[in-house]
């Protein structure tokens, strides 16, 4: 493991994804450092929460982005700016001569993702696959027509599993669009079959071409499924994923990709 005083240079054809794992985390030192460096608003919508639990996993997942930008940019953690856009969409508002850098994060119970890469739209979820209360009948409400019917013809044992390969997909793509739930999630199908890359399809009213799309489905842990998608389709991108505890220290981070386009 690594201190990280590092500043890192980010390349072209490279997504760097971070993973924190908030449980891990419980240094009061640490948690300490980390209140210092958020935003005064930051600080009140932690307070916001009503569970303990849920105030930490917000703190660390800010202390994350603003520790992981800030080796990017050179700037201090707390001097970090950022925007939103008519959705809701967090970017970095750029200070001076920064790289254009683009980043998206993503969140779990055990577990907290943030994705960075140059210039593109890009969209990472994460969902914890062992919490209770989630019924793929959830699928005959935002699934598509065809994801439904694929979903329904697994045997019951592997439809789970599936739900949860459409629903990180699906929510990787409306993150990197950058519009949220105001998408139809039934209006965009994902296809995975065995031996087969990842593929999507559109509806007309969608108004986007598949091409212009690349996509990763994973499991960063036996507990969690991932997905991430790039509105890219010139470059071969390679992920470098790396396991941090946020100003302390990060290690290489290896995991399975399930399927990819």
């Amino acid at each position: 493991m690594a201190i990280l005083t590092n500043n890192i240079n980010l390349k072209a054809g490279v997504i760097d994804l971070w993973f924190a794992f908030p449980d891990e985390i419980k240094d009061k030192k640490l948690i300490s450092s980390y209140e210092k460096i958020l935003h005064p608003q930051e600080l009140t919508q932690q307070k916001a929460f009503y569970f303990p639990k849920h105030q930490h996993q917000y703190l660390i997942t800010r202390a994350l982005v603003r520790t992981t930008l800030s080796r990017y940019t050179g700037i201090k953690p707390d001097c970090l700016k950022f925007s939103k856009n008519g959705y809701g969409r967090p970017e970095l508002i750029p200070d001076g001569d920064i790289p254009p850098i683009r980043f998206n994060l993503s969140h779990t119970d055990g577990l907290i993702a943030c994705s960075i890469v140059l210039k593109e739209d890009i969209g990472v979820d994460v969902e914890d696959i062992s919490r209770q209360g989630i019924s793929t009948q959830l699928a005959d409400r935002f699934f598509s027509k065809k994801e439904i019917k694929d979903l329904n013809n697994l045997p019951e044992e592997k439809r789970k599993n599936r739900f949860f390969d459409y629903w990180t997909l699906k929510e990787s793509y409306i993150k990197a669009r950058g519009m949220g739930l105001s998408i139809p999630l039934e209006q965009f199908t994902f296809h995975i079959q065995e031996n087969t890359p990842l593929k999507i399809s559109f509806d007309p009213i969608m108004n986007d071409n598949p091409h212009n799309w690349q996509f990763w489905l994973f499991e960063p842990t036996q507990r969690h499924k991932a997905a991430l998608s790039i509105c890219q389709s010139q470059l071969n991108y390679h992920i470098a994923a790396k396991k941090v505890v946020p100003l302390l220290e990060d290690e290489d981070f290896t995991f399975e990709i399930i399927k990819q386009s």
